[in-house]
């Protein structure tokens, strides 16, 4: 999976957003709060246990007891889908909010020192940006073993560039603001000025920066699932819904493949979608 670029992202989120204004808007942001409510309902929304299979049961159409059918280890496609919305939103929430948090804080740290300061940081970030996430992600399941911990710690440090490069590079514009230096004048402290006024200032694109991370963070983390090294069974997952159902789709009955397919597609552009139109509405742009 391709990393995100550093900044906005303008390519067909952007178009379909331009297509339907703030209709689009709204629906997307539905979409968004039913996945949200789904995922802290999601013990009360499952009619049966997703971790649970019945012999006999496999590959059986969708019907009055399965919903949405079953796998070919007689799981239920619906509830494994509610319950895996824990696990597919979360981990990329924990990697959006880990890497955006250091990032301002490198970001910041690299602009207002500049200098030697500047120039090393700015070494070691191109070092890590040299790495794609999932690659990260990878090795770090090789180190440490499959699971969630590991590849949501190696995705954080991996996703921390964008905002640091992107913090930097707003700091930097910031600073030549005559504000900027009316505070220094002032005597206030130079983590007063970053921390509370230049940063409210450039929130709105980090925060639309972040939106960005948040989808491809979720892509990254599904295919890391359904290559095995994600979330282990029995733990419900997106990605791993899709790896288990191959067998389904290969018999004629591909809704527990498509099913998980299609939410992941429909949260990150439903995500990026919402995010941009924030980001611009609270910078004080038209969309």
């Amino acid at each position: 999976m391709s990393a995100p670029m550093a900044g906005l992202t303008r390519g067909p989120v952007a178009k379909l957003r331009s297509m339907g204004g703030s209709r689009l808007e709204k629906l997307c942001l539905g979409l968004l709060v039913l996945f949200v409510l789904v995922a802290v309902f999601a013990p009360w929304l499952s009619p049966q246990d997703p971790t649970y299979g019945e012999l006999g049961t496999g590959l059986v159409g969708p019907g009055a007891d399965h919903w949405l059918g079953t796998d070919q280890g007689g799981h239920d496609t619906f509830s494994a889908l509610v319950e895996g919305s824990r696990t597919s939103l979360v981990g990329p929430l924990l990697v959006v909010l880990v890497s955006t948090v250091a990032g301002i804080a490198i970001g910041l740290f690299s602009a207002w020192r500049g200098g030697w300061a500047d120039t090393v940081i700015g070494r070691l970030l191109d070092v890590v940006f040299a790495f794609p996430a999932l690659l990260v992600a990878i090795l770090a399941v090789a180190v440490f073993g499959k699971g969630m911990t590991a590849p949501v710690i190696a995705m954080s440090v991996a996703y921390m560039p964008y905002t640091a490069r992107l913090v930097r590079g707003l700091a930097m514009q910031e600073q030549a603001r005559p504000y900027i230096a009316a505070y220094r004048v002032q005597g206030h402290s130079a983590l007063y000025v970053a921390v509370r006024r230049l940063l409210p200032n450039i929130g709105p694109t980090v925060l639309a920066q972040s939106t960005v991370n948040f989808g491809y963070a979720l892509l990254d983390l599904a295919a890391l699932s359904f290559l095995g090294l994600g979330v282990q069974a029995p733990t419900p997952d997106w990605g791993a819904m899709i790896n288990q159902s191959q067998a389904a789709v290969l018999r004629g009955q591909p809704l527990s493949a498509v099913v998980p397919a299609v939410a992941v597609v429909v949260v990150v552009v439903a995500f990026n979608i919402v995010g941009e139109n924030v980001g611009d509405r609270l910078a004080g742009r038209k969309t």
